[in-house]
């Protein structure tokens, strides 16, 4: 993996040297859940902070040029469930694409397509408490410095509005695509680890009822990407522990992930 990924950054690296100051590098990473989007999402942005800060250490220390910016936070929240003509699916099927504020992503997108300029204010997305287990509001900033940003979610390439015209914005589409049985295996350990599955045969349930019905739906509705990342049955791909399910990808430590 780490060659891939160094390779992916550096590719990035380089073709972010020809935007303009006033624009960003959007990039989304989508895949279906327990493929492991997330950690390489969090890994390449690292990637290119850190050559940020090898190009010009005493200029750029502090100032990140690269931000992460998991979908997690734009799931709608357990009182926007219950709201629902039939909630209790609802609630058995969140991680769904209907279960998403979908707009607000597209919304977020089309603030950050517009030109950075000297007055140019901070922009912030939602994250996601998986305690509380809802999204929190303008809690991830996205400072007017910050010009390459990767979004990761479930639905990053679905060729269903407003996803797509969300992709339509990007200057990359990266799928990371992984066997069911190897995606099954990992989002059982992972709902069994997190305790929100009492015991391997509910978590087994809870990834063939959910997780994996949203992943036929993904791979299925897949528009054409710019990069197509294998990922194996391998340790460094395995998703973050840190993860909650409620039918969720996986969603680093905010204490570790690289946000901005």
């Amino acid at each position: 993996m780490e060659e891939q990924v160094t390779g992916l950054a550096n590719k990035v690296w380089d073709n972010f040297q020809d935007v303009p100051k006033s624009k960003r590098f959007l990039i989304a990473v989508s895949g279906i859940p327990g493929s492991g989007k997330t950690t390489l999402a969090a890994i390449v942005t690292k990637k290119l902070n850190d050559l940020h800060a090898k190009q010009s250490p005493a200029t750029h220390m502090g100032s990140p040029v690269a931000a992460f910016i998991p979908m997690d936070g734009y799931h709608l929240s357990r009182a926007q469930l219950d709201a629902m003509p039939d909630p209790v699916t609802a609630h058995a099927r969140r991680g769904a694409a209907y279960t998403f504020d979908g707009d607000s992503f597209l919304s977020l997108v089309k603030k950050l397509r517009e030109p950075i300029c000297p007055e140019s204010a901070t922009l912030y997305a939602p994250s996601f408490d998986h305690a509380k287990k809802d999204p929190v509001e303008d809690d991830i900033s996205i400072a007017p410095s910050v010009r390459i940003v990767i979004f990761e979610g479930n639905y990053l390439s679905l060729n269903k509005t407003p996803w797509k015209d969300a992709a339509d914005m990007m200057n990359e589409l990266w799928f990371v695509d992984v066997k069911f049985e190897v995606a099954r295996k990992r989002l059982i350990h992972r709902h069994v680890k997190a305790g929100i599955a009492k015991d391997e045969e509910d978590a087994a349930k809870r990834a063939d009822e959910n997780d994996l019905v949203n992943g036929k739906e993904i791979t299925e509705g897949r528009l054409d990407v710019h990069e197509f990342i294998e990922s194996h049955e391998d340790a460094t791909w395995a998703p973050e522990e840190q993860g909650v399910g409620d039918g969720k990808d996986e969603q680093p430590d905010k204490a570790t992930a690289p946000l901005v």
